[in-house]
């Protein structure tokens, strides 16, 4: 069963990352232009406007896997400047101060930094050597033969 999971792990990481990049594509898209339930920001306003902005631009190019790394420290760090600068002087806890989207927007974009994009990203198509370096790591760690001691 190990192996199984093991084996899908590239690929389930593609679909965290088009999801996650998704919805926060989504909500930048909800803020710049009071779409989908959002309330629209006026433009140019700090730092509303540009939050939405890194949202839209850094959501999309994770959910594409273009420039995962980088796009995904960007989105992560803008998350962590939401939640210490918005939510968290309204308590200490995110569940009483409303930032639980925040924070785990914030680490799901830090787990990407660290993981890369996983099996399925445009990354791959356009040559990226840091997708391919961890695709060539992966593949040797899954076929590395068991060393009994």
């Amino acid at each position: 069963m190990l192996i199984r999971l093991n084996q899908a792990q590239p690929y389930v990481l593609s679909l965290f990352r088009f999801v996650v990049g998704l919805l926060f594509a989504f909500h930048g898209v909800a803020t710049l232009f009071g779409v989908l339930g959002g309330n629209e920001a006026e433009t140019g306003a700090w730092p509303g406007w540009y939050a939405a902005l890194i949202q839209l631009v850094c959501g999309s190019l994770v959910a594409l896997g273009l420039g995962t790394r980088a796009a995904a420290f960007l989105a992560s760090g803008s998350m962590a400047y939401a939640y210490f600068k918005v939510h968290q002087p309204e308590a200490f806890l995110p569940i009483e101060n409303g930032g639980e989207a925040s924070a785990m927007f914030c680490w799901a974009f830090l787990l990407l930094v660290f993981t890369g994009p996983g099996a399925v990203a445009l990354d791959r198509f356009f040559g990226s050597r840091d997708t391919a370096a961890t695709a060539e790591t992966t593949t040797r760690q899954d076929k590395a033969p068991a060393v009994s001691v």
